[in-house]
């Protein structure tokens, strides 16, 4: 099934709302196995025998479980027969108040949509992939005459080839730094390159060959372009024997700068070779995954080779994983892990996942062509397993070593600040502003498994009666729009977004602000501390302070003080860099992006012509009629805007 054949796009709309139905019983939001049963007696009644998916809700609506059948009557009807299920559905069915179902063309498309749906919701009962951070690729654009190179994220958008997935953005930036020394490519923007009259700075350290002021020719940089394509698809080898053969005839021509160039570019094509973790030649495009599983946590290992070429390894830590096969834990990762990557036609693993069969089918309508998934038994593939085997035990056993200290740490902090249990989620609060100026507040969340990144949160300073750069003012502002929200969102604290404690970034202050906000709330149960930087701001020296004006110090060298250091640092961060990409965006803005009507085009246009947004403002109404592209009622909209009464 195609992304545009999914529920959720205008083209699949109507298909699947023809299949869907929703079933309700309602019933009280507390547990109760009886009125669970209940809810799925009541939809398996009306359920066909058909493939489709179906979503367990409970009494707020909020879906508890995402899962697919090859024959929906007969699926549900296993929930209803409680003595064979284990505590964890028990668990799901008591909090079961209604249901969803959809049904699907074949169980194939119900196990691609299931995955959609899982990643979508994050359902408590499902096995999640907890890394949801999209894969960097590598861009070689075909929308110029010079194609460009680039790292990318996110959706494709732009005409060209995308290499990848790669682990993470470091390993991206090396290979395009390593690339650009090889094939002298471009990476810079369509408008830096059409408003150049001599070369960068890449061209005199040889990573460009300065197309944009005709360094080279274009049919010289197709060649360069052929070349990338072909090492990027696997073919090394060839373009290393070219190369090689290019120097020696440069060299035999006693065109000796020429022949350093082609040396230089065979060292960088040695040092991509050379950097591989792992020996992957001869095996072309696969993914390799390995499970390991310890004291009821499991790590699955990744490796990404392209063309024979190792693009890197990361770690995954799926949870909710508690009483579930590991073959099935294996077989919904896979699904969400391709949700958002496209597989390459082998995939290596060191046991079957479960419904082999159908995981390859549905992998393969998704990606178009023919995906196979292998468990290596002997050979070199084998061996890459193994190594993945190796890597994903190491990797269980530090993560549940750090775990075991970021438990402790919680530990402390709990006694630290008098707080009756460890900390389950930490809030972490700070303003950046210059003199006042695109003012805002951030918050940054941290737990049990380190910070939660898809957690943050920023605010933009809104208060017009509030005194520019007052941050007293600010942290007002920012507590009653976050817990107002709350109290509306959710009142009943079910949702798991309450946090245990509040660090605040200042002394006094800041602490009395954020407390007149919550007393205002009448919210008693969040506990809250200053942090305030020590004499000189030394880090190290910081001062806590509590609600109730007690203050204290730590020992520079104390692991909690290091813990609570490193929590500040990262709200320093993000709050820093949240305010600068702001502060950016206003700097590029123009007064022109307020006029209604006023696309980027006429704006150009008009700035074209007048030279200076303040010009256009002071223009009569023919003078800017005059302006190209410009019609007689723009015109009168533009005039309109500045000289309005």
């Amino acid at each position: 099934m195609s992304k545009a054949d999914r529920p959720d796009t205008p083209n699949a709309a109507s298909r699947f709302n023809e299949e869907a139905a929703t079933y309700a019983v309602r019933g009280a939001g507390v547990p109760d196995l009886d009125a669970g049963v209940a809810a799925i007696r009541n939809v398996w009644q009306t359920l066909p025998t058909r493939p489709g998916v179906y979503r367990m809700h409970d009494a707020r609506g909020d879906v508890l479980y995402v899962g697919k059948a090859r024959a929906l009557k007969n699926r549900v009807s296993n929930y209803t027969q409680v003595d064979r299920l284990p505590n964890r559905l028990r668990r799901m069915v008591a909090q079961t108040r209604s249901m969803t179902i959809v049904t699907t063309g074949s169980e194939a498309e119900a196990l691609l949509l299931e995955a959609q749906l899982i990643k979508r919701y994050r359902p408590p009962y499902n096995v999640l992939l907890r890394d949801d951070k999209s894969f960097p690729f590598i861009l070689l654009r075909a929308d110029h005459d010079f194609p460009r190179i680039q790292k990318h994220r996110g959706a494709r958008r732009h005409k060209g080839q995308y290499y990848g997935p790669f682990a993470s953005a470091g390993s991206v930036n090396q290979t395009i730094n390593a690339l650009q020394k090889l094939f002298l490519l471009r990476n810079c923007t369509d408008s830096f390159f059409n408003n150049r009259d001599r070369p960068c700075l890449l061209y005199q350290i040889k990573r460009c060959s300065a197309p944009c002021v005709d360094r080279i020719s274009k049919t010289d940089y197709e060649g360069l372009v052929k070349d990338a394509t072909a090492f990027l698809s696997g073919k090394s080898t060839a373009v290393q024997g070219k190369l090689a053969a290019q120097m020696e005839a440069a060299a035999e021509a006693l065109d000796f700068e020429t022949a350093a160039t082609l040396r230089d570019r065979l060292k960088a094509l040695t040092f991509i070779q050379g950097s591989q973790a792992i020996n992957a030649e001869g095996v072309g495009d696969a993914d390799i995954f390995a499970l390991a599983a310890k004291n009821g946590a499991m790590c699955i290992q990744a490796f990404f080779i392209r063309g024979g070429q190792n693009w890197g390894h990361r770690s995954f830590f799926p949870v909710h994983t508690t009483d579930v096969p590991e073959d099935q834990v294996l077989a919904s990762f896979l699904m969400q892990f391709y949700e958002d990557v496209p597989p390459p036609k082998t995939i290596l693993t060191d046991r079957a996942p479960a419904e082999e069969a159908l995981l390859s089918d549905a992998l393969t309508e998704q990606a178009g062509h023919r995906v196979a998934i292998v468990v290596p038994q002997r050979g070199d593939r084998a061996k890459l397993i193994k190594q993945a085997v190796r890597n994903a035990v190491e990797a269980l056993d530090r993560r549940q070593a750090e775990s075991a200290t970021q438990n402790k740490l919680l530990q402390e902090v709990a006694e630290l600040f008098e707080l009756p249990k460890p900390p389950g989620r930490i809030e972490v609060y700070d303003n950046s502003h210059i003199q006042g100026s695109n003012a805002l507040g951030a918050m940054i969340v941290a737990g049990p498994e380190g910070f939660v990144k898809g957690q943050y949160r920023k605010w933009n300073i809104k208060d017009k009666d509030s005194v520019p750069g007052d941050d007293f003012a600010m942290m007002r502002e920012v507590m009653r729009r976050r817990f107002g929200r709350a109290l509306e969102e959710d009142p009943d604290r079910e949702a798991g977004a309450w946090p245990d404690l509040l660090l605040i970034d200042g002394g006094k202050g800041q602490v009395s602000a954020v407390k007149s906000v919550l007393d205002d709330l009448d919210i008693d149960d969040v506990a809250f501390i200053g942090i305030s930087k020590g004499p000189d701001r030394n880090a190290g020296r910081e001062t806590f302070h509590f609600p109730d004006g007690r203050e204290f110090t730590l020992a520079v060298n104390a692991p909690v003080m290091f813990y609570l250091q490193r929590l500040r640092d990262e709200v320093h961060r993000f709050a820093i860099g949240a305010h600068r990409k702001k502060r950016s965006k206003a700097i590029a803005s123009s007064p022109l992006d307020e006029v209604p009507g006023i696309g980027p085009a006429r704006k150009k246009a008009l700035l074209l012509h007048f030279g200076t947004a303040r010009a256009v403002r002071d223009a009569s109404l023919e003078d800017i009629m005059r302006a190209p592209g410009v019609s007689a009622a723009v015109a009168q909209t533009v005039y309109d805007f500045y000289h309005s009464t």
